[in-house]
């Protein structure tokens, strides 16, 4: 299948997720493959993102269990005061991300991928230009080019980062010291998960938001249940609706608060560090893109859903997109699907992909979870579509598992097509959330209806009772 008329079939540029799921699928189907990579194997999530973030939220979390000596109580335990050591915990996160990143790179090897450490850039079409680590600078060719080169974190005019007292998620993985009062700018995923962290940790937290409430990108309901642990029942002083206009670094952090709407200071906070959390922007401005035409929007790389990249809405033939630098959905789950979706329709093989059924969380304490439409889109689509839509609520402390385990804090949101019963989507927060969506995932990309969901039986004494809770009530309103 190998075409030797170029140096390789599919050259990648990024080895995150969506490059390195791209890489493997292609090679094991008998393409001759490179994958480019001018930082570290893993790209972001490996590295910087979900990887070690996850494993400092689930030591931090055994603090946080640990330490919550009223919970513990009502289990008659009783513990010891806890200690831990930031230096070890931060070992565990960075000794995480060697074992992964080895992991990945010795699978692409093993599929006879070609590694090339440098910087990747198109230099017109099928055409590659790499700078190596080393300096040299080459081109080479391929039949089909895939862009994976993934986002940075969105620092926003006015915010000086030094990498140590003012720092991006890039950093905040690396847990080099923990500030006694921490400012976090944005109440997003990122900003939310890393306030689990610190709290837990015995710092104290000022969440920062500039739109007018906090957890802006979350379901309301949920948002709302939601903050009365992960944020009212912590040391975090929220505040919304004002934007941090200026922030220095230093011995103590000075932030400049003004307020969002009028943009009149509000005041001057003084804290001892500051991590920016206010997103994260495509990584494409060194691709060389006006090589091939291609013109991004607000950075991001322009697809079709076969990933093909798009010069003035028509697929440009050989060139691909994959993950965050498409702006589709930010998720490493993404990016991978993504990237074999691509290499398919490569083969030959017509693939798209359903972002309605790929589902999100935030690994918080409890969970945050989602998939399918927000609320308000449902009912758009309801409008425009001429059906009613169903709401449904499930919740945690009607479940004997969730009760068992005295975390019975949590909410499921259903919603549904009360014409047909179609699973419109779901938002969950509670224990496990980030593992009860995928069920509800299944349901929305396989587009079943809550009528013949509400017939599968459920493991008792299980959370995954909840999901069956909330079809059952659904399936009473179909028709009705």
């Amino acid at each position: 299948m190998s075409d030797a008329t170029f140096d390789f079939d599919v050259i990648v540029i990024g080895a995150g997720y969506g490059g390195f799921d791209a890489a493997k699928h292609a090679a094991e189907h008998g393409l001759k493959v490179a994958i480019i990579e001018s930082r570290d194997m893993g790209g972001t999530c490996v590295n910087r993102g979900c990887v070690p973030s996850k494993a400092l939220l689930a030591a931090s979390g055994r603090v946080r269990e640990l330490a919550d000596a009223d919970h513990l109580a009502g289990f008659g335990i009783h513990a010891a005061p806890v200690r831990f050591e930031r230096q070890k915990i931060a070992d565990h996160a960075n000794a995480l991300v060697a074992t992964i990143r080895a992991n990945l790179t010795k699978t692409l090897e093993r599929a006879g991928v070609t590694i090339i450490r440098g910087k990747g850039r198109l230099e017109g079409s099928q055409r590659v230009g790499v700078r190596e680590v080393s300096g040299v600078d080459r081109v080479l060719t391929a039949r089909d080019v895939i862009l994976a080169t993934g986002s940075d974190p969105f620092v926003p005019p006015g915010i000086d980062t030094d990498g140590r007292s003012v720092f991006t998620s890039d950093e905040a993985v690396n847990l080099e010291w923990l500030p006694r009062w921490i400012a976090i700018i944005g109440s997003g995923y990122i900003g939310l998960e890393f306030a689990d962290v610190y709290t837990a940790l015995g710092c104290e937290v000022t969440m920062i938001e500039a739109l007018d409430r906090v957890m802006p990108t979350f379901d309301p309901d949920i948002a709302k249940i939601a903050a009365r642990k992960l944020i009212d029942g912590r040391d975090i002083e929220a505040r919304s609706g004002v934007l941090a206009k200026a922030i220095r670094p230093g011995s103590p952090v000075q932030i400049e608060l003004v307020d969002m709407e009028t943009r009149e200071p509000v005041e001057t906070l003084e804290v001892d560090a500051v991590l920016v959390a206010t997103g994260r922007v495509p990584s494409s401005k060194d691709l060389n893109l006006e090589s091939v035409g291609v013109e991004t929007q607000r950075g991001f790389v322009p697809i079709d859903d076969s990933m093909h990249v798009l010069v003035h809405g028509q697929p440009l033939p050989h060139l691909w997109a994959v993950g965050d630098v498409t702006g589709k959905l930010m998720l490493a789950h993404t990016a991978a699907a993504q990237g074999t979706v691509a290499v398919d329709n490569i083969l030959g093989h017509s693939r798209t992909i359903d972002y309605r059924s790929i589902p999100a969380a935030t690994f918080t304490h409890p969970e945050i979870s989602s998939v399918g439409l927000s609320e308000a889109d449902a009912k758009q689509l309801a409008a425009d579509q001429g059906f009613e839509l169903g709401v449904v609520r499930s919740y945690f402390k009607a479940n004997t598992k969730a009760l068992a385990e005295l975390e019975s804090d949590g909410l499921m949101k259903l919603l549904f097509n009360k014409m047909s019963g179609e699973v419109l989507g779901a938002h969950l927060y509670g224990l496990h959330a980030a593992d009860l969506i995928q069920e509800i995932a299944n349901a929305v990309a396989r587009r079943q209806s809550v009528t013949q969901l509400a017939q599968e039986v459920h493991t008792h004494p299980t959370l995954s009772e909840l999901v069956e809770v909330a079809y059952k009530q659904a399936a009473t309103a179909v028709g009705a």
